[in-house]
């Protein structure tokens, strides 16, 4: 049951991708992320409610919601700066770069988390694991000749910088949740929910700051797809959590299952967007799919 649930997890979160790609055309990045946080906000509100006010709402069903003490919060709080600026550089770049690049590049972000845990937590890499980070560099830099045929260079283009330096930040919110969850013994539901309100509290002073006073340079146009993005990205986070609570669910497995994600994105990019070089691309994705399996059996063997 937990593997059918982490790839519907993995469906989600390529749908997630093709919802931000389709909003952010010719769209306000600000705009558009400063709605997603509030139509997550407004997903999790009920949970927020329950929990604080003891209304019993979500007594009868699978999940709970707790109350959380201020320690708590402040480590909320952190993850929410790191989430956003992830959110921030990568809505930038999956405007400005085809989806058959941005969702290869998103998919080695396993091999950032494992070589994370090897310097922060001491953990020692195996030689299947060695070998899915091997794999994982050489796609990447094949992905990059690939992107030199639409004049992308790696080195030089400013978005696919933050786009790597999106992918960075998700890694180490993937660690962080990985302390403040498993070492701080906080409760997944209450970061979820928390984490959201948060960060619209902080993209709204951002939209503010930054988006309002140049609101006619970047103008926003309301796309339906726009609520989706919330949608998805929290119902594929529902499954990743309701995946891990599983009896004998393995983390490896699960992560390299949502990577699978990438598949998703590059069949939409190809046929909804008709980006280029797919050829190419197509031998890079697998690749990077091989590498995240070589990095599953080393997780788990």
């Amino acid at each position: 049951m937990w593997v059918g649930v982490a790839f519907l997890s993995a469906l989600l979160l390529g749908f997630y991708d093709v919802a931000k790609k389709r909003s952010l055309a010719d769209n306000a990045v600000v705009a558009v992320l400063w709605l997603n946080t509030l139509f997550s906000t407004l997903i999790f509100l009920p949970v927020i409610l329950d929990a604080e006010l003891s209304l019993g709402w979500l007594d009868d069903i699978p999940i709970g919601s707790v109350s959380g003490s201020v320690e708590w919060h402040i480590f909320v709080v952190i993850k929410a700066a790191i989430t956003l600026s992830s959110w921030l550089l990568g809505y930038y770049a999956i405007k400005h770069l085809p989806l058959t690049i941005v969702g290869p590049v998103n998919a080695t972000r396993p091999v950032v988390v494992l070589l994370g845990a090897l310097l922060l937590f001491g953990e020692r890499l195996n030689v299947w694991q060695w070998g899915g980070v091997l794999l994982t560099i050489i796609s990447l830099y094949l992905l990059s000749r690939a992107g030199r045929r639409e004049s992308i260079h790696f080195t030089s283009n400013r978005y696919v910088w933050a786009l790597f330096a999106a992918m960075l930040l998700g890694a180490v919110s993937g660690l962080y949740d990985k302390y403040i969850i498993s070492t701080r013994g906080i409760d997944p539901l209450f970061v979820q929910s928390w984490f959201s309100l948060y960060q619209l509290i902080m993209m709204s002073i951002i939209a503010l700051v930054v988006w309002m006073p140049r609101r006619a340079a970047e103008p926003f146009v309301w796309r339906w797809t726009i609520p989706l993005i919330s949608i998805f990205v929290s119902a594929a986070d529902l499954c990743y959590y309701h995946a891990l609570d599983a009896d004998g669910s393995m983390i490896a497995v699960i992560s390299m299952i949502r990577r699978s994600s990438v598949i998703v994105t590059f069949l939409c990019g190809a046929l909804l967007f008709g980006e280029k070089n797919l050829r190419a691309k197509f031998l890079d994705m697998l690749l990077i799919l091989f590498g995240m399996v070589l990095l599953a059996v080393g997780s788990v063997s």
